[in-house]
């Protein structure tokens, strides 16, 4: 029980005297990253972890409803999306694009931040959260 109490707590869970643990969502994420691994089993991450695979499962349901984000996925080479910086004072009105064609567009104050359509939810997601973090 040692050996996974000092696992757990190094990833930051709180493990009371009682038994019970406080997950913070970035161990479960983590835990629903690794589920997502080719190989990776719901029931073995779970056994990893110390904790029932409906437990598991239930964070992954959160991760599917956008409440639970997940880390970003390691590449090994650099990924650019394209970024367009306009005043929207002086630039003349775009012409009505095609509703399918329509990009994904995060607004947050003065910041305007359109990706394409076909950005996977995880990295609008990711964006999001970046955008309500507090400056230190």
């Amino acid at each position: 029980m040692f050996a996974k109490s000092s696992f757990l707590t190094a990833l930051g869970v709180e493990v009371f005297a009682s038994g019970q643990r406080r997950w913070p969502d970035h161990v479960k994420a983590q835990a629903v990253a690794e589920t997502l691994e080719p190989g990776a089993t719901v029931s073995g991450v779970a056994a990893r972890y110390e904790i029932m695979p409906s437990q598991l499962t239930a964070w992954r349901r959160l991760a599917k409803d956008g409440k639970l984000v997940l880390p970003a996925v390691e590449i090994d080479e650099p990924v650019f999306a394209p970024l367009v910086v306009r005043d929207e004072t002086t630039t003349a009105p775009e012409p009505e694009r095609h509703r399918a064609e329509a990009p994904v567009r995060v607004v947050r104050g003065s910041v305007i931040i359109e990706l394409a359509q076909d950005a996977p939810a995880a990295r609008i997601a990711e964006i999001i959260h970046a955008l309500e973090a507090h400056p230190c």
